[in-house]
């Protein structure tokens, strides 16, 4: 028996040593005319089959994905070679030695990572945004190869060199009606342990005026980085009225020209005689984790919630004019900007007037899309004794399955761990969740294998799970909450979001002391992002968030502003 052992322990010495040493297939450096510093990051590499456009440009969550590995470096420098081996892990396939021989492009990125010492006392290594929203492929600073052709065949090594650097991005010029306001957040600065910015794009109202009397109700639309206010064009379209690019989302030809015309109809009804005045803000707030921050206080995040609130807003309205009191502040948005605008209404229930949260994120954590991380044991399965079925991420309109959770997953955790792929399910767990003794965002699930920690389950059902704190604190916060509260969604939402919506309906449509006194509404046969216009379709609605609330909140200005508001247009007494 102990020969056995010692020859087991001998074997699986053997068998790692080998492993270690094992060739590299693929090898990169980068040119020392780029820096003489050493790099932090997540260097990757994407292969793929179709040669039109680069391999970085190609990694998703459809069949036609290409393929990507990546590793953590830390100190590299130009000249020292980092590998990657037949058993480095890959999407969408298990690893990289499942590779076939062929022929391939190949590009090779570094995502450069900074040092955040936080106010919690940890130090943590994360991508700083650049200015671009927190895309990892078009980053400024980030290095990167030309793509290249290969024949690829096992047992060969690819060598790969990087050569380029992605440039600067130029930033937004102000123009009559558009302006970009800049502060440095006190909040978020002290959190992250050096200067943070938050930004409002600012739709400001024909004839403003500095020194008017007149006071403007501020419109927040939520939703992903806007590089400015977009859908407001002051010329006619210049696009062809028919064309033959097809938009595969929504079935048409000639989007582009729909989109341009749309902005310049807002704009003809903006700048027209009795429109209402107001003030339209997008804000920039990506981070090191996303292109957004979710708008609320987070222990990774940090306090982006109050600094929006409690520094950016006040900011933007004594620049403009503002109401710069609750009643006149309204919340609206779809998808991220859904789940933000319902969020913030909540957690601020006095500081806003009203919201309109359209195909929000996963607003009950029952239905974390297709996950309910309190009674599931697993995200990626549902499993019985003897059959083990994936759980569906994306579906189409008709509920084909176009991707698996598991994937998606995957694919984001190739692209950096410790929530650090800058996509999807990672910013919702950087949120979301407390942070770990390392200083990142402690896993809902484990990422490879599906396995659901149910103690950070919980503290997201005390924190973020909107559903639940309505109905936990309904009796704290019912009364301010009372007629502000609306929310849409197409039934057949191709994240399965409309699934919390239906749960949080139940809770919404039973309260009592006071009943919420809001709407919620599907779309019937609807996909992703419906926002309540049962009249048009969402490739026309989607371009209206900022006209198609305005008889719904003018009804609630009606019940809410003082007598003397100095509101304009607004044919409120």
């Amino acid at each position: 028996m102990k020969a056995l052992k010692i020859f087991n322990f001998f074997f699986l010495f053997i068998l790692f040593a080998c492993s270690k040493n094992e060739n590299p297939i693929i090898e990169v450096t980068y040119n020392n005319k780029l820096s003489n510093e050493s790099f932090d990051g997540r260097l990757l590499v994407m292969i793929s089959k179709d040669g039109s456009k680069e391999p970085r440009y190609q990694i998703n969550d459809t069949k036609d994905t290409g393929i990507l590995v990546g590793k953590n470096v830390e100190n590299w420098k130009s000249g020292n070679v980092e590998g990657f081996n037949s058993k480095t892990l890959a999407y969408p396939i298990e690893n990289l030695g499942e590779l076939d021989n062929g022929e391939y492009y190949i590009q090779a990125l570094l995502h450069k990572y900074e040092t955040f010492n936080l106010s919690n006392g940890k130090t943590v290594k994360l991508p700083m945004d650049q200015g671009e929203g927190q895309h990892w492929n078009t980053s400024p600073k980030n290095i990167y190869s030309k793509p290249i052709k290969i024949n690829f065949k096992k047992n060969t090594t690819v060598k790969i060199e990087i050569t380029e650097e992605i440039p600067p991005i130029e930033q937004e010029k102000d123009t009559d009606y558009i302006k970009h306001v800049k502060i440095k957040s006190e909040l978020l600065s002290k959190f992250w342990g050096r200067p943070m910015y938050l930004q409002a794009n600012v739709l400001i109202p024909k004839d403003f005026k500095k020194e008017s009397k007149t006071r403007y109700p501020l419109m927040v639309f939520h939703g992903h980085f806007p590089k400015s206010i977009g859908g407001f064009r002051t010329s006619p379209p210049t696009a062809p009225k028919k064309d033959t690019i097809y938009n595969s989302r929504f079935g048409i030809t000639g989007y582009k020209y729909i989109q341009e015309k749309e902005a310049y109809d807002f704009y003809k009804k903006w700048t027209s005689k009795n429109f209402p005045r107001f003030l339209v803000i997008e804000i920039q707030h990506q981070n090191p984790y996303y292109d957004d921050s979710y708008a609320v206080n987070s222990a990774n995040i940090g306090p982006y919630g109050d600094a929006i609130t409690y520094e950016l807003i006040p900011h933007v309205e004594k620049m403009f004019n503002g109401v710069g009191k609750g009643w006149g502040r309204f919340l609206y948005g779809g998808s991220t900007g859904g789940w933000e605008a319902l969020a913030v209404q909540v957690f601020y229930p006095k500081e806003y007037n009203g919201c309109f949260a359209a195909c929000p994120d996963p607003i009950d954590f029952r239905a974390y899309t297709v996950v309910d991380i309190y009674n599931d044991e697993n995200a990626y399965y549902k499993e019985g004794s003897f059959k083990k079925i994936l759980r569906p991420g994306i579906r189409d309109g008709k509920g084909h399955i176009k991707t698996q959770l598991i994937d998606m997953n995957r694919r984001e955790y190739i692209l950096g761990d410790n929530s650090r792929s800058g996509d999807q399910w990672d910013i919702w767990q950087a949120v979301y969740s407390p942070s770990d003794e390392n200083g990142y965002p402690k896993p809902i699930w484990d990422k490879l294998s599906g396995e659901i920690d149910h103690d950070v389950a919980k503290y997201w059902m005390e924190n973020y799970d909107l559903r639940y704190i309505m109905e936990r604190d309904w009796d704290k916060i019912g009364n301010d909450l009372k007629g502000k509260i609306n929310i849409y969604c197409g039934d057949m939402d191709n994240y399965y979001l409309n699934n919390a919506v239906v749960l949080t309906e139940d809770f919404l449509e039973n309260t009592t002391n006071p009943y919420y006194s809001g709407e919620v509404d599907y779309g019937n046969g609807a996909e992703h992002c419906w926002n309540g216009d049962q009249k048009n379709p969402n490739h026309i609605s989607r371009l209206r968030y900022n006209t198609m609330y305005l008889d719904k909140i003018k009804n609630r200005l009606k019940k809410t502003a003082p007598k003397n508001h100095n509101l304009k247009n607004w044919g409120i007494k």
